[in-house]
């Protein structure tokens, strides 16, 4: 049965309660060091910046108490795709004037910058999933809406609705487990009526026939679970005040500033290594 085990395939947008120093954070400490941190991810140009920033997040995934073979499960889904325009950065950046040119056929060409390249972009992605997985494993949702919630909420001044971007952030996170599950169902009840599933289908071609048949039922109901969520929304009258209160306070602590500096720390050595 574990051909039908899609959730845990993709365990980007799960929360994992552990309770770890991570999980203890202030959900607006948490969401700042991320935040950060990916846009550090984004910007270096440099292996070991991306080499330094990746280690850093094995660090944050072994004080959260993650299994690392489960975290790095998000990465492994796609990581042929993240390959295959790795392969492709190779050599759009190889050009036939480079002296450190490695070797060549026909009209492909490989050299050390294309390789450097090819390095940078597939640590990149690597490192970004990464980061928003261990985001999801660490904060759950009631903590990212009032953590964003408190973050935007300056932004209600100038007549900005920051509540709308906050539901939406929400809705997209938990969109990607919700999503898995009913797969899973279908693809269960599709092979209880005598589908094959699994080892039993060979081919590329076979396989995607297979999938072909999961993804109309599976639009569907996405469909409809929209179309209810969007009516129970308006039945407990969202949208009718411009800002919503919580009953949780948050306080920032001595730990919490802590990982902040050192989470800017790291960030600073990620861009400019």
């Amino acid at each position: 049965m574990s051909e039908f085990d899609f959730l845990a395939r993709i365990p980007l947008g799960q929360y994992v309660s552990t309770d770890s120093i991570m999980h203890r954070l202030d959900p607006r400490a948490k969401i700042t060091i991320f935040l950060v941190l990916i846009l550090a991810l984004t910007f270096s140009q440099s292996l070991i910046g991306l080499g330094i920033g990746l280690v850093f997040l094995i660090l944050l995934i072994f004080l959260s108490k993650i299994q690392l073979k489960f975290a790095l499960k998000s990465v492994l889904v796609p990581l042929p795709f993240l390959l295959f325009f790795a392969i492709i950065q190779v050599f759009f950046y190889s050009s036939k004037n480079d002296p450190q040119l490695l070797f060549s056929l026909w009209f492909l060409r490989v050299t050390v910058s294309g390789l450097i390249a090819g390095g940078i972009l597939l640590l990149r992605f690597c490192a970004l999933i990464l980061a928003l997985s261990l985001v999801s494993f660490c904060t759950s949702t009631s903590e990212l809406i009032q953590g964003t919630s408190r973050l935007l909420s300056p932004l209600n001044k100038l007549k900005i609705r920051t509540m709308d971007l906050v539901m939406v952030l929400q809705i997209t996170l938990r969109f990607v487990p919700i999503l898995a599950q009913t797969a899973e169902r279908i693809a269960k009840a599709q092979a209880s009526r005598g589908a094959e599933w699994g080892g039993k289908t060979k081919g590329l071609v076979n396989r995607i026939k297979q999938i072909l048949p999961l993804l109309i039922p599976l639009f569907i109901i996405s469909l409809r679970r929209s179309e209810s969520l969007a009516l129970a929304m308006d039945a407990r009258a969202y949208g009718y005040l411009d800002y919503r209160t919580s009953i949780a306070e948050m306080k920032f602590t001595v730990t919490d500033w802590a990982f902040v500096l050192l989470n800017l720390i790291v960030s600073l050595i990620v861009i400019y290594a």
